[in-house]
C-alpha cells in the first residue's frame, strides 16, 4: 500500500513553488549509517587519458551549459523538470513515469523523501538507470540472495548513481544505494562501471537542458562514480559479515551504501588543468 503523501514547501525561487504532500513510511535515510559511507576521494586526473578528458571537459559544457540557459530565464534544473506541477509529492517520481531513451535505454527520475530522511540542505535527488537493451553483451545480474527473474528481461535495470539537489537546484552530492531502495536489479561494481558510458537521454521531452545536463553529469563524474561503485560493493560486503544470516540486499538499516560530495565548478576546473598541462 502506498503510503500518505505531503506537500514540499519553502522553496527557492525558480525550483518549484507548490508544495509536497507527507507519507507515513519505514525510514529510509538512517544519518548515523549514511556517515559511514563517505568516499574520501582524491582527484587524480593524471592516470586519465586524454581521450578520457575530453570527454569529461565535453560534458562539463553541456552541464554549465543548461544551468546557464536556464538561469538566464530566472528557472533551474529541479524547477524545469517540476513545471507544470501544482503540487510536488514526497516518494511520487517526476516526471510520472519516468524519462526513458527508446534507444539508449537510460531511464532517470527525481523525487524527494520527507525532510526529516533527506541530506542536509537537500531539496530532492535523480536516480539514473539502464535497462538491459542497452547494456553490452555479457552482462548478466549479479547471483545475488534473493534475486528473482522479472517476467520481462528488459526490466532487470540497473541502477548507475543518485544525484542530490540544493533547493537552489544545484547537485552538491553523489551517492549510491542498497537494493531494495530502487527496486533495481543487483550487478556487480564492475558490471556497472562498464554501463556509464551507454547512459543518455537523447531527446526533448520532459526538458532538453535538463535531458542534456543529467547526460554530462554522468560523464563529467564517471571516475567519482567509478570510485563510488567500488565503495558500495565494499560496503555491503562488510555489512553481510557484520550482520549474518539476514538478506543485506533488503535490510532497511542499510539505504545510502556510499556518497561523495562534488562542486561542477571545482571538477571542470580542475579537467582544463589537465589538460592543458597535457600540452
Amino acid at each position: 500500500m502506498p503510503p500518505d503523501r505531503g506537500i514540499v514547501v519553502g522553496l527557492s525561487p525558480g525550483v518549484f513553488s507548490g508544495g509536497v504532500a507527507g507519507h507515513e513510511r519505514e525510514t529510509m535515510r538512517i544519518e548515523t549509517a549514511v556517515g559511514l559511507y563517505e568516499v574520501r576521494y582524491a582527484e587524480s586526473l593524471e592516470s586519465l587519458s586524454t581521450e578520457a578528458l575530453e570527454t569529461m571537459a565535453g560534458a562539463g559544457q553541456e552541464v554549465i551549459e543548461a544551468h546557464r540557459v536556464l538561469a538566464k530565464t530566472g528557472d533551474n534544473l529541479v524547477g524545469e523538470l517540476l513545471r507544470g506541477h501544482e503540487n510536488f509529492f514526497e516518494w511520487d517520481h517526476y516526471p510520472p513515469g519516468d524519462v526513458y531513451d527508446g534507444e539508449s535505454h537510460g531511464q532517470y527520475y527525481y523525487h524527494a523523501h520527507p525532510p526529516d530522511q533527506r541530506f542536509e540542505n537537500e531539496h530532492g535527488h535523480f536516480h539514473t538507470f539502464l535497462r538491459p537493451k542497452g547494456m553490452p553483451a555479457g552482462i548478466e545480474p549479479a547471483p545475488v540472495p534473493g534475486f528473482k527473474k522479472p517476467d520481462d528481461p528488459d526490466d532487470e535495470l540497473s541502477h548507475l548513481i543518485a544525484i542530490a539537489m540544493t533547493k537552489e537546484g544545484f547537485p552538491f552530492r553523489l551517492f549510491t544505494v542498497n537494493r531494495w531502495v530502487t527496486g533495481e536489479v543487483w550487478y556487480t561494481a564492475g558490471d556497472v562501471i562498464a554501463l556509464l558510458d551507454r547512459f543518455e537521454i537523447d531527446h526533448a521531452r520532459p526538458s532538453w537542458p535538463v535531458n542534456r545536463w543529467i547526460t554530462g553529469m554522468v560523464a563529467l563524474f564517471k571516475p567519482q562514480i567509478v570510485a563510488l561503485l567500488e565503495a558500495r560493493d565494499r560496503a555491503v560486503a562488510d555489512w553481510a559479515a557484520a550482520h549474518p544470516g539476514g538478506d543485506v540486499y533488503e535490510d532497511r538499516e542499510l539505504e545510502v551504501t556510499s556518497y561523495l560530495d562534488i562542486s561542477v565548478d571545482e571538477h571542470v576546473r580542475a579537467v582544463a588543468r589537465a589538460l592543458i598541462a597535457r600540452n
